[in-house]
């Protein structure tokens, strides 16, 4: 047994999920100058949507949602970090407790809500990262936005009006820019995946996007969008032709899941931890069939990043075999430690 997993079997595993969360994350902040001196062995630089990543390894937003720790997690071994999600307006998230470990299964379950502080409170944090000399070997920067509570679904105009505060004030900001209707835990928000409903909030989000970068790039900040396990094979192919014909640059494959089929976890303890999106090991083959789904249908050109149930490298190695260009995870973290990223690129 490792070091790690005996810390956490006596140690995390008895704290509140979301209190370990915030003391283990700010442990990785205090721990960069030492963190930042360990090699990464076996990473092999890709570029994809015309960046070039240190290795295809990465990790999804929700780990660091107001963006407080990028080049300290960049120092664990990821390659890109993925923050947010983002909202254009602050919010508290769901009531606690919202975070929930399945250990039986290696999962977790959270609704947490996208509480974050904000688009304009994470876009000053960003430009004052952006302001101090890059550290050497920062990851790439993914800015994850979605949709704030307060505005209901079902107001298109309001729906992209939010949207676009995020994009105006993170765009500038960002390596790469995801847009997320994928969540379970915001009212309403997996009613804009349907197509008639996400091709115009995906347009005018790349709209706003280039407002907001041409002038100073001089290319459009590369716009993905992140998709949920739990649509229809023929949802997924739909999405993969609205990505090909508006010309997005990326799709995202899985957020978390409301299944809750196949785990080994007691009943009883499902039933009282209730409503949430899962992730971890239980999404693996599903979020493998939906890269597989859309890379038969895209071709080989867009970008495609695997995430969802991606542990171990062998799991890394499959989810490129299906198809991914990128691969992210998360909740393997919470399991595995922080030595983690480096074991998974090294066995890649």
């Amino acid at each position: 047994m490792s070091p790690y997993r005996r810390l956490f079997e006596h140690g995390f595993a008895r704290v509140d999920p979301e209190r370990a969360h915030h003391l283990g994350f700010r442990a990785v902040r205090a721990g960069r100058p030492v963190l930042a001196r360990l090699p990464v062995t076996g990473a092999e630089p890709v570029t994809a949507m015309g960046l070039r990543f240190p290795h295809r390894f990465g990790l999804a937003a929700g780990f660091d949602k107001n963006a407080v720790g990028i080049d300290a997690l960049g120092a664990l071994g990821f390659g890109h970090v993925e923050v947010g999600t983002v909202t254009a307006l602050a919010q508290p998230g769901n009531p606690q407790p919202r975070l929930f470990r399945l250990v039986a299964d290696r999962a977790v379950v959270n609704r947490m809500g996208f509480n974050n502080d904000g688009a304009e409170a994470v876009a000053q944090r960003l430009a004052a990262r952006g302001r101090r000399r890059r550290v050497a070997g920062a990851p790439v920067l993914g800015v994850n936005i979605g949709k704030s509570k307060v505005v209901p679904d079902d107001d298109e105009f309001a729906v992209l009006a939010d949207y676009a505060t995020s994009a105006r004030l993170l765009a500038p900001h960002a390596d790469y820019l995801v847009v997320n209707v994928s969540s379970p835990n915001t009212p309403g928000l997996r009613n804009l995946q349907a197509v008639e409903r996400l091709q115009p909030l995906l347009e005018h989000v790349r709209r706003i996007a280039d407002e907001a970068t041409l002038d100073d790039r001089g290319a459009p900040v590369p716009l993905l969008v992140k998709i949920a396990p739990d649509l229809a094979d023929d949802d997924v192919l739909a999405v993969a032709d609205l990505a090909l014909a508006i010309g997005l640059d990326g799709v995202i494959a899985t957020n978390t899941t409301i299944s809750r089929a196949g785990l080994r976890s007691h009943p009883q303890q499902i039933e009282e931890i209730g409503a949430g999106g899962l992730s971890g090991a239980p999404l693996t083959e599903r979020a493998e069939t939906v890269m597989r789904l859309l890379r038969d249908r895209v071709g080989p050109d867009l970008t495609l990043v695997g995430v969802g149930g991606i542990s171990t490298a062998d799991d890394a190695r499959r989810r490129l075999a299906a198809g991914a260009d990128l691969l992210q995870a998360y909740t393997a973290f919470i399991y595995e430690g922080p030595l983690w990223p480096r074991r998974v690129v090294a066995g890649m």
